[in-house]
């Protein structure tokens, strides 16, 4: 690992235990300080932010105007605060470490780091960090294992096994090459490769911190539960897929510890994750978060919005302003006993492109289905994993489970659900097969549901 970086992300991480004890009121003056800093810097050196917010230069924060990736990208150039910084240069450098290899973690051009989003709705997007901000990206991570009470030092080398994708531009893949070392020896083990591979490759490791994809680790415990797998992990930890009760508790009865859940993005790293009582708080003193409704407007909390807005405060290089997030996020009302200042999410359910639009009953409005029904119905002991497909004539569901799983019967168990949600799902195909794709990071999504503005849905 690079040693500077060793050095500023070590510093960070013990700066950061501090803010843990703050006041409410000292983590709303953090937040403002930060946030006049970003703003000052984007005003000084991107054009895309001066034109943006032109007229509001010293508006509040939520009169701004929201940035999409979609816009993000198409005016990469004039967003980047650095002279000479070009996307055309960055895609050029990921195309090379896809097709002639690498190591992601070293600096490109020896002071960037950088990775990109999967594109699995929509364009894809391509993020660069300078090498003070990758320290604050690995620290955020890092602090998701403070919290889960996880010990690192000279005397207990952290040996790290995570379960996702090898993809070289892929976050998580920059992010396990550049801490690798002897402090934080790692696995990093495909989450699309044959599980027996991966279990072998556990078994060989013994890792002390386990982390992947919550469908990988539900694989995982029964691969342990059968005593193929026997590894004794102190903490596991899920990622970038909702965790739902039922893996949580496969999870936990596997390996005898309640599963740790974080919540982040490429473009932001860590925006939360849960503490020793395994609630999630938010990172405000690094991330400002604005869970608001399809028209912009802030939700309460208790209240799921349809995406999050997001200021990145350490962002510099690719500032992120408002930044749009497709996430469905809701905000627990209470506080957390644990003490920490910043605010608690009660839940993560997926994106807003997971929330299926269905014909409704007897030709009514289109009505908008929440992953939650399927969740209510497929989440059972008969059934081990699931995904739904929606296709231009219905809904394609497949199934693995106990042989002898009766798929007639989730079919019409499936069916009084949708119509109590007052929807009409058309054809629907229950097919129980041996395994459920994953997409090529390795992920297994839930819901596939056909592209907005489609012809086939209503």
């Amino acid at each position: 690992m690079d040693a500077v970086l060793l050095a500023r992300t070590l510093s960070l991480r013990a700066a950061w235990r501090a803010r843990d004890r703050w006041s409410t009121d000292r983590l709303g003056r953090h937040q403002q300080r930060a946030l006049a800093a970003l703003r000052r810097h984007a005003y000084e050196r991107s054009p895309f932010y001066r034109r943006h917010h032109a007229g509001l230069l010293t508006a509040p924060l939520s009169e701004l105007p929201p940035v999409t990736k979609a816009e993000l990208m198409a005016r990469f150039d004039d967003v980047v605060t650095v002279r000479g910084l070009r996307l055309a240069d960055v895609e050029s450098h990921l195309r090379e470490l896809t097709d002639v290899g690498g190591d992601p973690g070293e600096a490109w051009r020896r002071r960037w780091w950088v990775a990109a989003t999967a594109g699995t709705t929509g364009r894809r997007g391509v993020f660069v960090w300078s090498r003070t901000e990758w320290a604050a990206v690995l620290a955020s991570y890092a602090r998701a294992n403070d919290w889960a009470g996880v010990r690192l030092g000279l005397r207990h080398p952290l040996r790290l096994a995570v379960v996702r994708s090898l993809n070289p531009t892929h976050q998580s893949a920059v992010v396990g090459a550049s801490v690798r070392s002897r402090l934080v020896p790692t696995l990093r083990v495909d989450a699309a490769a044959p599980l027996r591979e991966t279990v072998e490759a556990l078994n060989g490791f013994a890792p002390r911190l386990l982390v992947g994809y919550a469908s990988v680790l539900r694989e995982l415990a029964a691969e342990q539960a059968e005593s193929r797998l026997h590894i004794r992990p102190e903490a596991v930890m899920s990622a970038s897929e909702v965790l739902s009760p039922a893996m949580e508790r496969e999870i936990e009865a596997a390996w005898g510890t309640r599963p740790f859940d974080v919540y982040a993005a490429t473009e932001t790293a860590g925006i939360a994750s849960s503490c020793e009582l395994h609630r999630r708080h938010l990172y405000e003193d690094l991330v400002v978060c604005e869970v608001v409704d399809d028209a912009g407007a802030p939700v309460p909390a208790g209240t799921p919005g349809s995406r999050l807005l997001v200021t990145v405060l350490f962002s510099r290089t690719l500032p992120l302003i408002r930044y749009e997030l497709t996430d469905r996020v809701v905000l627990d009302p209470e506080s957390c006993a644990c003490g920490r200042p910043s605010r608690v999410v009660g839940a993560v359910e997926g994106r807003t492109e997971d929330v299926l639009l269905l014909p409704g009953r007897d030709g009514g409005r289109a009505v908008r289905v929440h992953p939650n029904v399927f969740h209510g119905i497929l989440e059972s002991p008969e059934v081990a994993s699931w995904q739904v497909s929606q296709e231009t004539d219905g809904l394609h569901v497949l199934v693995t489970g106990r042989p002898g799983l009766d798929t007639g019967v989730v079919a019409v168990r499936l069916r009084a659900a949708l119509g109590g949600a007052g929807a009409e799902s058309g054809a629907l195909r229950v097919e129980q097969v041996e395994h459920i794709p994953r997409t090529p990071l390795g992920k297994r999504p839930l819901i596939r549901a056909l592209p907005p503005g489609s012809a086939h849905r209503p």
